[in-house]
């Protein structure tokens, strides 16, 4: 047997030998002296650079997931409000007023806080680039903002037997609340919706791989939170409109939900279903249902319907907030942003697609 004088430095082989499981042949085949040659470092498995993320993950914090629901808020409760102010529905239009401008004030806290300083919004406010959602986002909010606080304020004057310190201005108010109203139920959707938006033009992986359908799933939340916080502060004999979007919204929800997981890469799908994300959006489906039968079947008494609107309320911002947790976790994992990047070339290359720079790179 040879022996070399660097023998002594090799590691001692496992029990069992080279490869545990194979018959040993040969003189050195039960020896455990380090003299058979071995892998000195495991087999590399690829993850990427240190195992460190592939992409940066957001740095925003539970009040940006707060922002995304209350701006669902405040958009579904806009649209109610000016229906109601169309069919003279005058204690739903007053409660729907007010909870979308409660809405919107809170949203505009909670913006303002992410980004630290107040004049960081009123920045955004400086351009205007239709191409850029947090731009177009910060001007659809802004104006939505100004028509809804004319219509609320007009609303809290005549809750307060027209005691607020008006003066000459308040006939100005009574006759800009109208047109005022229905400038900010023209914006609810695009307030609705622009949020998703904004969360899919990013790379985050389960944020962009839900791009098609993400703002349909936003639709559907906020008309759930609105229908169902209408449903619990408005009388049934007026809360019909909130009833008809709360069914609408419960079927929208499930729909869009489940084209949206269907559609998906199924890897980037992968955060939807595991962990705190995924227990958010199954008990968020559970109540949509609960909430949605109540509504169905017994919305039209009152302490169903009070049941029936928390629920719904309480679904919608567990989809915001599961679908917002999703995305940040799927950012710290690099096999969320590698296997469907691989797959996506795959199928380039699979039709032909072969002369960009995508699939001719590296």
């Amino acid at each position: 047997m040879s022996t070399s004088e660097y023998d002594s430095l090799r590691p001692p082989e496992p029990e069992g030998g080279r490869r545990r499981g194979r018959r040993r042949s040969g003189r050195r085949g039960g020896r455990n002296d380090g003299s058979r040659e071995m892998p000195m470092v495991p087999e590399a498995e690829f993850s990427s650079y240190y195992g460190r993320p592939v992409i940066k993950p957001p740095p925003w914090e539970a009040e940006v997931g707060a922002y995304l629901f209350l701006g669902g808020v405040a958009g579904g409760s806009g649209l109610l409000a000016a229906g109601a102010q169309l069919t003279g529905r005058e204690a739903l239009r007053r409660n729907t007023r007010l909870t979308g401008f409660v809405a919107v004030l809170l949203s505009l806290a909670a913006l303002v806080k992410d980004l630290g300083r107040p004049e960081r919004f009123l920045n955004m406010l400086r351009t205007f680039k239709p191409t850029s959602p947090m731009n177009l986002g910060s001007w659809i909010l802004s104006a939505y903002s100004a028509g809804l606080s004319v219509a609320a304020a007009s609303e809290i004057d005549r809750m307060t037997g027209s005691r607020l310190p008006l003066g000459p201005l308040r006939p100005v108010l009574r006759g800009v609340e109208g047109p005022a109203g229905l400038e900010a139920a023209v914006l609810a959707a695009p307030l609705a919706v622009y949020t998703a938006v904004l969360l899919a033009d990013t790379a985050i992986p389960t944020w962009n791989a839900a791009h098609e359908d993400l703002p349909f799933v936003f639709v559907s939340s906020a008309s759930l939170a609105a229908s169902g916080l209408a449903m619990v502060t408005t009388p049934v004999a007026e809360a019909g409109p909130a009833r008809v979007l709360a069914v609408l919204g419960v079927l929208g929800d499930l729909v869009a939900t489940r084209v949206m997981e269907r559609r998906m890469d199924p890897v980037a799908a992968e955060p939807l279903h595991h962990g705190r994300p995924g227990h958010m959006l199954r008990y968020s489906e559970r109540l949509v249902i609960a909430g949605g039968l109540g509504t169905l079947l017994g919305g039209r008494n009152r302490g169903v319907a009070v049941v029936s609107g928390l629920a719904l309320a309480t679904a919608s911002a567990l989809t915001r907030f599961g679908v917002f947790e999703a995305g940040k976790e799927s950012a710290r994992h690099p096999r969320y942003t590698i296997e469907p990047q691989k797959r996506r070339l795959a199928a380039r290359r699979s039709a032909g697609i072969t002369g960009d720079s995508i699939t001719t790179a590296g």
